[in-house]
């Protein structure tokens, strides 16, 4: 269940293809949410969405307090520069701000807009314009700056599995060493 020096336990490698999943299922609802679809699509989106979004909350809270108090991450891949491990880091850090910061403006658009009770009370009301509040501009940034990072994550992975050939991918997946 815990990590090793040289690879990470089932807890985290469950948690991080979970949220990798989600994260790709946010997106993909988040911008679709956004075409214009008839109001009962749009609410059907809109749930699907913002229960994603609590869901990848709980699982980036729930993997912060695994890394702080049950589990210690692996020892970074021997062989890589400094700046290789500096920027994986930053990349990585970046992710827990953008993902609370999502979080947080998600929040904040459902409350103001009063869409909450829309998508999960079964009010029967016509659902704003989020354009309309101030939460809608950093989420939509963030939007876009989760993009950017899955792009580095995910080329960073690649190179490690295909140009150093060091063995990282397997570290982030079950099974032994």
């Amino acid at each position: 269940m815990k990590s090793t020096p040289e690879k990470y336990g089932s807890v985290a490698v469950t948690i991080h293809w979970l949220s990798a999943v989600v994260i790709l299922l946010l997106l993909g609802t988040g911008f679709r949410a956004t075409a214009p679809t008839d109001t009962l699509s749009k609410e059907a989106i809109l749930t699907i969405h913002a229960s994603l979004g609590m869901a990848i909350l709980l699982l980036t809270s729930a993997r912060l307090l695994w890394w702080v108090f049950a589990d210690r991450k692996p020892v970074a891949v021997t062989g890589s520069p400094a700046w290789q491990n500096l920027t994986a880091k930053f990349v990585h850090g970046l992710f827990y701000i953008v993902v609370f910061g999502m979080a947080a403006s998600g929040i904040g658009m459902l409350v103001l807009s009063g869409a909450s009770a829309i998508l999960f009370g079964g009010a029967n009301a016509p659902l704003a314009d989020f354009s309309d509040f101030a939460p809608r501009i950093p989420h939509g940034i963030g939007a876009r700056v989760m993009i950017v990072l899955l792009l580095f994550h995910i080329g960073g992975a690649l190179f490690h599995q295909f140009i150093k050939k060091d063995g990282s991918f397997a570290r982030m997946w079950y099974g032994g060493q």
